[in-house]
């Protein structure tokens, strides 16, 4: 799993699964970008952990959303590394947490909108390049709440569940030119995303996973890295869920 000479984009890489994740890769040979929209002294963080590790790291600010940032990070990375080879989809869209009932449709639309757009824009940025070069990973960060309803998470679900049709469709159609899609769907991961999710709740989910914890982010970069690398080169259009069992297929 020897990632020597790739450049890696990982959006909202400042914290959580991000960090660890270009953390990982890095460690793995690859040229890290660590994208964030607010986080800067944390992606700097993770820009000095790597280079401290040995590792080449830069952080770029842009929101994902819009597509003028995101061509600005495009030409930031191919001039301090050259063009992206792995792609990771994995910030975070903030959501409306409450009954269906009690939402409006704006709460609901705006997660849906906000998720799709950032897979949309980023997804159509690294490709010209990927087909050019006839090769590259995509990897798109998911959510179990989009198999599994969860009270409250109705947004997130839904506009998770419509991130998973919309890759299997960029695998179908990226896929002639080298370029792999997979997912990889995490249950609940202990990081700043979930901090508000009640310990009672924590305690039940724990409970109820055949592995009786909680994942970690370290528990999800593996999976990122293992699809990331050569070995996962004729996976595409998959969904890996990373959960320690408490969802199975």
């Amino acid at each position: 799993m020897n990632l020597l000479g790739n450049v890696a984009l990982v959006s909202g890489g400042a914290r959580g699964i991000g960090a660890a994740a270009a953390l990982l890769l890095a460690k793995r040979g690859a040229k890290v970008v660590v994208n964030y929209a607010e986080q800067e002294e944390a992606a700097q963080a993770v820009v000095r952990q790597i280079q401290g590790d040995g590792g080449q790291a830069i952080a770029i600010r842009a929101d994902v959303r819009d597509p003028e940032q995101v061509n600005r990070m495009i030409a930031q990375t191919e001039g301090a590394f050259g063009v992206v080879d792995i792609m990771v989809n994995n910030a975070n869209m903030a959501f409306v947490m409450k009954p269906f009932l009690q939402m409006e449709w704006g709460e609901f639309s705006q997660k849906l909108n906000d998720e799709m757009k950032a897979a949309f824009t980023l997804t159509q940025a690294v490709s010209p390049a990927m087909i050019d070069r006839k090769y590259g990973r995509m990897i798109y960060i998911s959510s179990s709440a989009s198999d599994l309803p969860t009270p409250y998470f109705a947004a997130h679900g839904s506009a998770k569940a419509a991130l998973n049709s919309f890759v299997k469709y960029i695998a179908q159609e990226l896929g002639p030119y080298g370029i792999t899609a997979n997912i990889v769907s995490p249950g609940l991961v202990q990081t700043d995303a979930s901090r508000y999710t009640p310990e009672v709740i924590k305690q039940q989910i724990a409970s109820a996973t055949p592995l009786q914890r909680v994942a970690v982010p370290d528990d999800i970069s593996g999976a990122i890295a293992f699809l990331a690398s050569e070995e996962s080169r004729f996976l595409t259009g998959t969904c890996t869920n990373v959960n320690g069992g408490f969802l199975m297929n």
